[in-house]
């Protein structure tokens, strides 16, 4: 029996959030991931990190207007969920409560000796422990622009600032990080 004027193609009445959602997650995921492990850290947990965020966008998703383009939405959820996380991260650590040995997952080439493993990890945990003592509005704007290889005027859209400002941050961002990173490497930490 053929029920009539039925177009399979057209999309079902009860399910558009949970479909927008899935086209959402499949289209953005992995730059989602990518965003949150560079935020996070060495330390971060980023598949738990993109379930949570993508918990954040369901809820949110009817109230996404469609001013703003959703790669800059997400990246503000993105650096709120991994913000909230790192605040919560770091007070556990404070108390104990975590070892970082055991929350760490680096990844690295095969190909490495142990020796040379060793080294990475630490300038990775370096460069991280450097990052995270920098003000979050200084701190977004190194991790896009070095990490993330984003233009000035996607880091500007993404955060919304003014390009100027960005540009400003950035600079200022690259000075204090030496600034840190000369007196880290004086104290041999």
């Amino acid at each position: 029996m053929r029920l009539p004027n039925f177009d399979p193609s057209a999309p079902l009445p009860d399910l558009p959030k949970s479909r927008d959602l899935d086209q959402l997650y499949r289209a953005h995921a992995a730059t989602v991931a990518r965003w949150a492990g560079h935020l996070g850290g060495p330390g971060a947990d980023v598949d738990d990190l993109v379930h949570e965020i993508f918990l954040v966008v369901e809820r949110r998703l009817p109230d996404f207007r469609g001013e703003a383009k959703v790669t800059t939405w997400l990246y503000g959820i993105t650096a709120r969920v991994v913000s909230e996380r790192r605040r919560n991260d770091r007070f556990r650590r404070w108390f104990g409560r975590t070892r970082r040995a055991d929350v760490e997952r680096a990844l690295s080439p095969i190909s490495l000796t142990p020796v040379e493993e060793l080294e990475r990890r630490q300038a990775v945990e370096t460069v991280y422990r450097i990052l995270d003592r920098l003000p979050d509005k200084y701190r977004a704007v190194l991790i896009l622009f070095e990490l993330e290889g984003a233009s000035g005027e996607e880091i500007a859209a993404r955060l919304g600032r003014k390009l100027p400002t960005v540009w400003v941050h950035l600079h200022r961002a690259r000075g204090k990080f030496l600034e840190e990173m000369k007196r880290v490497t004086r104290e041999g930490r």
